[in-house]
């Protein structure tokens, strides 16, 4: 099968194509026949080399890839074979991702509802259950004001519309024209470049001046700074991410006194909860209700320019790999 090696850590282009044994289902276990790869930015992090963790430093060589969706092909002892044909998505542990088949714990498969495509599912396998987690913490209300950084990523464009949907006004802060429209067109009520250093301002124009009361923090740094500055009193910073390189951090005393609330994740999810918080993100996109933004796809063998444009905010809402589908017969 053709797989995207990592060898040693740098710049895109260490991430190199081969072809490498075929993975072979142990007791357990499933194999997925990988119809498209989810790409997410800590995966460019830690193919550099400087991931946010010790822990997200691997051994070298690795194939890299923490989620795909495609089909069951085949099972190993112990496992149901009525699974054989199954449209799932799942979680390789961490690596063995960017391959066109995937040998995975069984239990960790995530059936595609019926209508759903495959390419869609994948998409919501991280963004999703992060976004669902991230919802349901901070509890945007109606008519609360809800600045979403990044808003046109794969997590931004799905917080906006989960915040749109409990009657949230939501302020969409993001760099660049596409994005904005992407996130008003996803239920935003104003959207700011946050590449104008004016742009703090235009989201308190957006409240009347009274500043928003939950701010979805994807983006840390000087970005997270200035929009925590822009909680009212009572407000609540939610932290997921550090697109910046640099987490967000609040000022203690000036917390106190206007009684800001840090909202993160909480304890880790276990395993079973965070398979339930996909599974009621797919069952959210079949409804209708939640739709994810594939903006870009590259072949597999084109995972160094995939992570590339993720480096250079070049994409806009979730970035996929689509692996080529064996030849048939042999041929």
């Amino acid at each position: 099968m053709q797989a995207v090696m990592l060898r040693e850590f740098g710049p895109p282009e260490v991430l190199v194509a081969e072809q490498v044994p075929d993975p072979v289902a142990k007791p357990g276990q499933a194999l997925v026949a990988v119809q498209a790869v989810s790409v997410t930015f800590v995966e460019t992090q830690i193919r550099a080399g400087r991931g946010p963790t010790p822990a997200h430093r691997p051994s070298l060589p690795v194939i890299p890839g923490n989620g795909v969706g495609g089909v069951v092909t085949g099972v190993g002892e112990g496992v149901d074979h009525g699974l054989l044909g199954a449209r799932v998505v799942t979680t390789t542990g961490g690596s063995g991702g960017y391959a066109g088949l995937v040998a995975v714990d069984a239990a960790e498969l995530i059936p595609v509802p019926e209508g759903l495509r495959v390419t869609d599912a994948t998409a919501l396998l991280a963004d999703g259950r992060t976004a669902m987690l991230l919802s349901r913490t901070a509890a945007p209300g109606p008519g609360e004001y809800v600045l979403v950084e990044a808003a046109g990523g794969g997590v931004g464009s799905l917080l906006v519309q989960l915040a749109a949907a409990r009657g949230a006004h939501v302020i969409a802060a993001a760099g660049g024209a596409a994005k904005l429209r992407l996130a008003e067109r996803l239920g935003a009520r104003s959207a700011v470049d946050y590449t104008d250093p004016g742009w703090p301002d235009r989201v308190r124009a957006a409240t009347g001046g009274a500043g928003v009361d939950l701010v979805f923090d994807g983006v840390g740094g000087a970005i997270g700074e200035a929009a925590a500055g822009l909680l009212r009193r009572g407000g609540r910073l939610c932290s997921f991410g550090m697109a910046s390189g640099q987490a967000t951090t609040l000022d203690g005393p000036t917390a106190d006194r206007l009684g800001i609330t840090a909202v993160g994740f909480g304890p880790p999810p276990a395993p079973g909860e965070l398979r339930q918080l996909v599974r009621d993100a797919l069952a959210e996109a079949a409804a209708g209700r939640l739709r994810p933004t594939i903006g870009q796809t590259f072949p597999l063998s084109a995972a160094p320019e995939a992570h590339a444009a993720i480096e250079a905010r070049a994409t806009l809402g979730k970035t996929l790999l689509i692996p080529t589908p064996p030849p048939r017969n042999g041929r």
